[in-house]
This record gives C-alpha cells, structure tokens and sequence, in this order.
C-alpha cells in the first residue's frame, strides 16, 4: 500500500506523526465504452451547448445554477481567497463514548500507520480509546477541505474514518409510518422466532459478492474463448398468497430446514387439548351378574 497523506495525531501536548493509508478498495471489473462495429474506445468530448464547439481545457470554468435559474461563472482565482486548510495535523477535539456516533455519518476508512521512532505514544492512544470504550473526534484537512472524523481501534491498529456532516444526512420522513398498525402477539412471537432461527455471529469472509464473481468468470470465459457454465436454477418459492403469521412460519421451517434442525418447534400452535366426555361409552358394557352355585 502506498501511504495517501502524512501528518500527525495531536492530542493535548502528545503528537503523533503518522502515514494514511486506504484501508477499502473496490473489485468491480471497469468495463468501457467501444464501437460495437470494430471495438475501438469512443472518447466524450467537451461540447459547449450553445455555440456547439469543442471546449479544450484551458477554456473549462466551474459554473453554479441556482434553483430559481440564476446561474454564476466562479474562476480559479474566486476559490484562491478562501480559507481552505492545508494542516498536517489530526487535531482532537474530544473523546466520546462509541455508542453516541450513528454509524450512518460513517463514510471512508483509512488506517493508521505510525513511524517507527513514535510507536509508544501510538500504542498509548490505541490502548487508552480500547479500555475507555471511546472514539477520538477529530478534524484533519484532506485534499484542501476540512473534514470531520473519528479515531477508533480496529484490531491492533487505529483507524481514521471520515465522518458526514450532520446537514448530509436526510430525514426519514415517511407518512406511511405514522399510521397506527396493530401487532398481534402471536405475529410478533413468530417473528422474533423467525430471527432467533437465523441468528449467528457476524463472519463477513462467510459471505460473497455472487455478481462480481459471474461477471468475472463471464469476462475471462470470453477472454478464453470457453463456453460459461451454465448457473444452477433458482429455487422458486410459492406463489400462494398467505396470511402474515403463516408466511412468518414458513420462513421459520424454511430457515431450520436450511440448518438441518428438526422443524417440530416451527409448528402451528398447539390446539387447546379437547375435553373428555362425562358420558359413559354406549360401547361399555355392563359387568356380569354372576350366577349362584347349585348345591350338591
């Protein structure tokens, strides 16, 4: 790995230098635009819409619409007079605990590398955000722009991972969701046993991008000239339409099965036990009368 931005954690009067290193990477297979006739690269060009001329770079400048139409050309010299951070320093702010940061501001993950004349101070942060149970708020300029972000402990490293700002996030504002929607118990009991027969440790290696693994076996088929293996049939579910708590019972057999666990505790609930009958069988007979010796 190539290190992206180097600088250093600041924290009270310890600093820190440190490399950033990427810590994600993408694995989609980048496929481009060609002539279907004789496979060469088609190539976009600049067009301007109103004179209808190819635009060269030199000639390019950065232009705004607002939303009632107004328009505004910004030149490079506009965006030289504003304060823009070129800091090498990871400044902390404050250390909060891990369960108040959403995980949905969370945006790109970077590690943490120390060198190696500093490696103590390092481990000294990384141990001390581990027993406290928190993450270290951070700001730090990365590619000319201030940027909020967190420290947190991954493993035996430190991670640095950029955060949204809070206006990015959208409201949920769903009207559908204010209606009142009445849960039966026995709906809920089998849902929650729905989600304990699928209940598991998070292993992420267990899982597969299935997609990009057929668009690359289909990729190196052509590069091979081989036919593609033809994918197994998937299996079909039922088209029958069901009540809520019989399709919540379904999935819940359907999920042992998948287990090979007995599906006897899937089943429909028990009906009340019926009640005995008082009445006497009209199949009972009466006992025998026995019949008096004769004397000899």
């Amino acid at each position: 790995m190539r290190a992206i931005w180097k600088g250093a954690v600041s924290f009270g009067l310890v600093n820190v230098p440190v490399r950033l290193f990427a810590a994600t990477q993408e694995h989609d297979i980048r496929f481009h635009q060609v002539h279907r006739a004789d496979g060469g690269r088609i190539k976009m060009k600049r067009v301007c819409q109103v004179c209808g001329e190819e635009v060269p770079w030199d000639q390019l400048a950065k232009g705004y619409e607002a939303p009632d139409g107004r328009a505004v050309m910004l030149e490079d010299d506009d965006f030289a007079g504003l304060p823009i951070s070129t800091g090498r320093e990871i400044d902390v702010m404050e250390f909060v605990p891990v369960d108040q940061v959403d995980p949905m501001l969370f945006d790109k993950t970077y590690y943490l590398e120390p060198e190696a004349r500093t490696v103590k101070p390092y481990v000294l942060l990384r141990e001390a955000l581990e027993r406290t149970d928190r993450m270290a708020v951070v700001k730090v300029a990365m590619r000319q722009r201030e940027t909020l972000a967190v420290l947190r402990v991954r493993d035996d490293v430190i991670v640095l991972q950029t955060l949204l700002w809070p206006d990015e996030v959208r409201a949920a504002e769903f009207e559908v969701l204010q209606d009142h929607v009445e849960v039966r118990d026995a709906e809920l009991t089998m849902a929650m046993s729905l989600v304990e027969s699928l209940a598991s440790d998070f292993h992420p290696d267990a899982y597969e991008d299935a997609y990009a693994k057929a668009v690359s076996d289909l990729v190196e088929a052509r590069l091979e000239g081989t036919p593609l293996p033809e994918a197994a049939p998937e299996e079909v579910g039922s088209a029958e339409v069901v009540d809520l708590l019989t399709a919540l019972q379904r999935s819940v057999e359907a999920a042992k099965r998948s287990r090979g666990e007995s599906t006897d505790a899937a089943a429909e609930p028990a009906k009340a036990p019926a009640k005995k009958s008082t009445a006497k069988k009209t199949a009972d007979k009466a006992p025998a009368k026995k019949t008096p010796r004769k004397s000899a």
